[in-house]
């Protein structure tokens, strides 16, 4: 068993802010897509929002990439390019598990951070073009930007039972307190069951702490029969689902 920790959502480089919470909700916001977009902000309902967190940069006509899409309890995820590659290369297929976490800023003192905000688990893989003909696959409530026309290479669906987080709990900040972003408060199984792209040992030279690489969207780890590991998913799942 595998999990996925996969990074989307606004960040500096995507939209140039973090996502919001609001409420006690993390609401992450779908990266900015200027051409052959298959929705607007508007469209996801999100216009007012992101013309607030972007100040008037984005507005509702803008389009954006709807993905990962979530709905009736379901998740639909695509990736492609050499993304894809190093998950076909991590064999990441059904029974594994993605974490979605994003830059957010929390809501009372703006202090960024990633986090948390949804999961799914595999049920399905498939390229695109046959992702229809899959026996898992359940029809996404909108079109989805890698069921589109644009041409995009290993284009790949994953899709699975999945819900995104109703609440902003402690339990699902990954980045420690007092930053900066990119380094995380882990668990003490995770450095003995490594990550990929994290191979530098001077990204663990400190105990309890992670500093994550900058450039990368998906990193995995193989948790197979480890049961501090397992306790811990199940732990994240849990809160996120409440």
């Amino acid at each position: 068993m595998r999990i996925v920790f996969s990074r989307k959502g606004f960040d500096s480089a995507n939209g140039g802010r973090p996502s919001p919470i609001i409420d006690g909700r993390p609401l992450s916001l779908p990266i900015p897509e200027r051409t052959g977009a298959c929705s607007t902000f508007g469209e996801l309902g999100l216009g007012q929002l992101v013309e607030c967190v972007t100040r008037g940069r984005l507005t509702a006509e803008d389009g954006c990439h709807d993905d990962p899409m979530f709905g009736d309890g379901w998740c639909w995820f695509g990736q492609s390019a050499s993304a894809q590659g190093h998950l076909r290369n991590q064999k990441i297929g059904p029974g594994d598990v993605f974490l979605f976490f994003g830059l957010f800023a929390e809501e009372d003192t703006q202090e960024r951070h990633h986090r948390i905000y949804g999961y799914f688990e595999v049920a399905g893989v498939a390229p695109a073009e046959a992702a229809r003909d899959h026996r898992a696959w359940r029809d996404p409530p909108r079109p989805h930007p890698h069921l589109s026309d644009k041409p995009r290479r290993q284009n790949t669906l994953y899709f699975g039972p999945g819900k995104l987080a109703r609440n902003a709990c402690a339990a699902l900040r990954l980045t420690r307190r007092g930053g900066p972003t990119s380094h995380w408060a882990i668990p003490s199984w995770l450095e003995a069951a490594k990550l990929s792209r994290h191979d530098n040992p001077d990204r663990w030279a400190t105990p309890g702490m992670l500093a994550t690489v900058a450039i990368g969207q998906e990193f995995v780890c193989d948790i197979s029969d480890n049961r501090p590991a397992r306790d811990w998913l199940d732990h994240i799942l849990a809160e996120v689902a409440r």
